[in-house]
């Protein structure tokens, strides 16, 4: 490896510039031109590691990170991610991503590059969440990359190695633990609930309080799920938010969960009532044959959108309930607005996990961590713990602490 000093006249103007001349790791030649001898040194430097460590990428072998992400982006759909999760990578791409690094070559992000990189995403106003979901999408974007030649290294996943245990540390106590009252309705705040509840909301929410299954899980569910005769409900499939069916979220999201007295009895009544889904078929007369499909369906026997299940279900009953909390607006006649004190369907479901883990003698199931994983759907019991083991009963309550001390100290 060389640099040396380029001289040439352009237009009766004599130029210099500095040139690193060296093999790659294959045993290719290449050239690397600088206007500065100092920037030639430091390249041809870091240039003799990475080519010792094998790391070595030259410019004309890479590509910038807005094509990498065309590379990424179509990899993705023809690998049939789900539309939302496209939709969501083009989307972080082009608002935070290609604006910045657009025009970075890949083996030009380096560690200190990303750490400028987070400082401008929050110098331009991004929150703290949607830098993280950033840098989480930078990061599978150098792993495609990766896999095709175009980097060997991935400064993000470098970068997050060094600094996880501190930002996970970080990032609990930002968030802290899910809060009876606060994340979680009340015991009173479900009673208030499932007593306002008519029509399809009913059944549809003390299948949500009572089970435990996520939106896009209820949104999918469908009759032939429901086994009234072994009192079980079966999650085969879940909707997205474009209201298209699919598998549920992991292999775990696929379970059996048992079903209570009063869920059986609310499905029962709403199936009498539930709108059925025309059919492609038509009878002799003509008239498409209607079925009976999906639990909780829209007045079309179509998919439900969440927003109508908030907005014309859940938010209004949370209201009737009086489970509110005052938006701190006022209406014509002077009376304070009101909102839900619970604004999405997840409160329901972290009040069934709590339910599953309360005592017996406090009204709950009392079930092991593992029970309660089954029956969540998630897809590790880490993730049931982190979410829900400081709600587990603790026996080393007061009175066998005195007892113990009494014991050593005899």
């Amino acid at each position: 490896m060389s640099v040396r000093k380029r001289t040439w006249t352009s237009k009766g103007i004599e130029k210099t510039a500095w040139v690193v001349d060296y093999k790659d790791a294959s045993g290719a030649r290449r050239l690397k031109t600088f206007q500065l001898k100092k920037e030639a040194d430091l390249f041809a430097a870091n240039a003799t590691v990475e080519i010792r460590d094998g790391i070595h990428v030259p410019d004309s072998a890479t590509v910038t990170v807005q094509e990498a992400g065309k590379l990424w982006l179509a990899a993705s759909t023809s690998a049939g991610l789900e539309r939302s999760s496209l939709e969501d990578y083009e989307r972080t791409l082009r608002l935070h991503i290609t604006p910045i690094l657009g025009q970075v070559r890949l083996n030009a992000l380096t560690a200190p590059r990303l750490r400028a990189f987070v400082d401008e995403l929050r110098a331009a106003g991004r929150s703290a969440d949607m830098t993280k979901r950033t840098l989480t999408t930078l990061g599978t974007l150098l792993a495609d990359a990766q896999e095709r030649g175009l980097v060997v290294r991935n400064a993000v996943h470098e970068m997050r190695g060094r600094r996880r245990t501190g930002e996970s540390r970080q990032e609990k106590r930002q968030k802290g633990r899910l809060k009876v009252g606060v994340d979680i309705p009340s015991r009173e705040d479900i009673k208030a609930l499932v007593s306002v509840l008519t029509g399809r909301w009913r059944s549809l929410f003390i299948t949500a309080i009572f089970t435990g299954l996520r939106a896009s899980e209820l949104r999918a569910l469908r009759w032939i799920d429901v086994d009234f005769e072994k009192r079980e409900i079966h999650v085969r499939q879940r909707a997205d938010r474009f209201n298209h069916i699919g598998p549920p979220k992991s292999i775990s999201g696929e379970r059996t969960v048992p079903a209570s007295p009063m869920v059986l009895n609310a499905l029962r009544e709403w199936k009498l009532a539930c709108p059925k889904r025309a059919t492609a078929k038509r009878d002799a007369q003509g008239n498409p044959i209607m079925v009976l499909d999906l639990v909780f369906p829209n007045g079309e026997g179509k998919v439900e959108t969440l927003g109508n299940i908030l907005k014309r279900g859940l938010h209004p009953a949370w209201i009737a309930a009086g489970v509110t909390v005052e938006t701190g607006k006022l209406d014509r006649k002077g009376n304070p607005i009101l909102a839900p004190k619970y604004t999405g369907m997840h409160c329901l479901r972290h009040w069934f996990a709590s339910w599953c883990i309360n005592r017996k003698e406090e009204g709950g199931l009392a079930l092991p961590p593992k029970v309660v994983q089954d029956r969540l759907g998630h897809s590790t019991i880490a993730l049931t713990m982190d979410r829900y083991g400081h709600l587990f009963p603790r026996d080393d309550d007061g009175s066998e602490m005195a007892e113990a001390e009494a014991f050593v100290l005899r």
